[in-house]
């Protein structure tokens, strides 16, 4: 062999040798991906209407190997080795209204009520939203300044500390790690707003967005002082809602503004630059419009961790437009997805256990999450027997309602439905991928940090249906009953 044969043999193999080292982690990889499902049994917890089985456990169940699915079977595919965005929480609001109810409930019923959202034993929330003084459940509209003093100066919590910021501090004392506290403003005091009112919408005057963004401050600080560590705000409750209660109207570029020459800044002057900013703060239907403008401008955007969303579109006509939520995580993967309220309106004591109540709260968990949300806030997390108090008769459903003629805790399919989600998964989960082979069945799965997996499964139909879970080259086979819903902890 002539030493040019020499060269180009030697070379080849110096690239096969490379090309070697290349591959070889990635067939590793690929092989830990194959083999790191070993889970061998998996626990059942069910909730079903029409029986008594509420967070039920079912027991376990054994994996088997799996076989090729057929067509005409149902089948829910988890695949542990494709993993998403990372769980923040779940939880509900600590609203006026809340506060004023839990106020009249005995020792005892109280106790019962904090260990049932807040603690293992019950359906483990960690996330609280309140509202930047009053909001429309309440029992009227207030600020934490006299009316029209612009410099701030006679701001006080005081109203607060009488029964809100009391319930607060008792929640957040169960919540050991991982305490998600946030706020929301339904409107600036009236004398800040082009109506002179702090109902029927109105604008922000442009003269007050420097006070308002202080007003955030101010806040913050007096919360802090107490003891409650805040983990953000959004900028405005339902920006685009003229409401007959606290309301404020903010255009897309208005917010944007406002992030970017008032709040954010103020933040970063004041030391709170580590607080997190949401925007946005409504319905599904609209917010792609909300965040194009706002994540496109990177003066704006660099304040914002994330958009906030509610779920009203599909009261007034609408449909869920989960894919919107898709496509904002797809084209700005760096922020972040919250829903930050959702209720069943037009409150009726007779219908405390409407299922459909609860199935829409499963349907919007399971979508939302599924489309890239990393945490899930209910709104009021306790009303009394008239859906309330509210000052402007807005009556509406909660997942526990207190009856304080008989001292009596009203727990609701949903708040069953809800623990699904919360007991079972933990902050800083993984969602992986979940799929499902018919439309009748609809499922998201979770990753634990402990390596555990939560799989949640919805049968909103009439029927029985009969379904596997197949993880890897493992399965179950399991049936769920008409109008339920299972988690499943492998």
């Amino acid at each position: 062999m002539n030493i040019k044969n020499t060269i180009i043999a030697v070379a080849a193999l110096l690239l096969a040798s490379c090309a070697n080292d290349v591959t070889q982690p990635e067939k590793k990889q690929e092989n830990v991906a194959k083999t790191a499902f070993q889970a061998t049994k998996a626990t059942l917890y069910t909730t079903a209407e029409n029986s008594s089985l509420r967070l039920a456990n079912e027991g376990e169940f054994r994996f088997v190997n799996t076989t090729q699915p057929l067509e005409t079977e149902v089948a829910v595919f988890v695949n542990p080795s494709k993993k998403f965005q990372t769980f923040l929480g779940i939880g509900g609001a600590i609203t006026d209204a809340s506060a004023e109810v839990f106020s009249k409930l005995s020792k005892d019923k109280q106790e019962e009520f904090l260990n049932a959202y807040y603690t293992e034993n019950g359906i483990n929330y960690n996330i609280i939203r309140t509202s930047i003084h009053s909001s429309d459940f309440g029992l009227g509209s207030f600020t934490y300044i006299d009316e029209g003093d612009e410099k701030l100066e006679t701001f006080s919590i005081a109203k607060d500390k009488e029964k809100r910021i009391p319930m607060i501090k008792r929640a957040t004392a169960l919540i050991e790690d991982d305490l998600v506290f946030y706020a929301s403003p339904w409107s600036p005091p009236a004398f800040m707003k082009t109506n002179n009112h702090m109902l029927k919408g109105g604008k922000l005057l442009p003269k007050y967005y420097q006070t308002w963004a202080d007003y955030f401050v101010k806040f913050i600080k007096a919360y802090e002082a107490e003891g409650i560590p805040v983990w953000g705000v959004t900028i405005q409750n339902e920006p685009m809602a003229t409401q007959r209660w606290e309301s404020c109207i903010y255009s897309a570029e208005e917010e944007r503004d406002f992030l970017k020459n008032n709040l954010g800044p103020t933040f970063e002057k004041n030391g709170l630059g580590d607080k997190n900013i949401v925007v946005w703060d409504h319905n599904r239907d609209l917010i792609s419009h909300r965040a194009n403008t706002i994540f496109e401008d990177p003066e704006a955007a660099k304040y914002a961790w994330g958009i906030g969303f509610h779920w009203y579109e599909t009261w007034t006509g609408g449909d869920a437009k989960y894919e919107n939520l898709g496509n904002i995580n797809a084209s700005f993967p760096t922020k972040n997805l919250l829903f930050t309220e959702g209720c069943q309106e037009k409150f009726d004591e007779q219908e405390y256990q409407r299922w459909s109540n609860a199935e829409r709260y499963g349907n919007s968990m399971i979508n939302d999450f599924n489309n890239g949300t990393v945490g899930w806030t209910d709104w009021n997390i306790l009303l009394d027997h008239t859906g309330g108090p509210n000052h402007v008769q807005n009556f509406c459903f909660a997942p526990i309602h207190a009856d304080t003629r008989t001292n009596e805790l009203i727990y609701t399919p949903s708040y069953y439905y809800i623990g699904h989600f919360s007991k079972f998964i933990k902050p800083n989960a993984k969602r992986v991928s979940t799929t499902t082979s018919r439309s009748t069945l609809e499922s998201t799965s979770f990753q634990n940090t402990d390596g555990t997996i939560t799989t949640v499964v919805m049968n909103k139909t009439d029927e029985k249906i009969n379904y596997k879970l197949i993880v890897g080259a493992k399965e179950l086979k399991f049936s769920i009953d008409a109008h339920a819903i299972q988690s499943l902890i492998y």
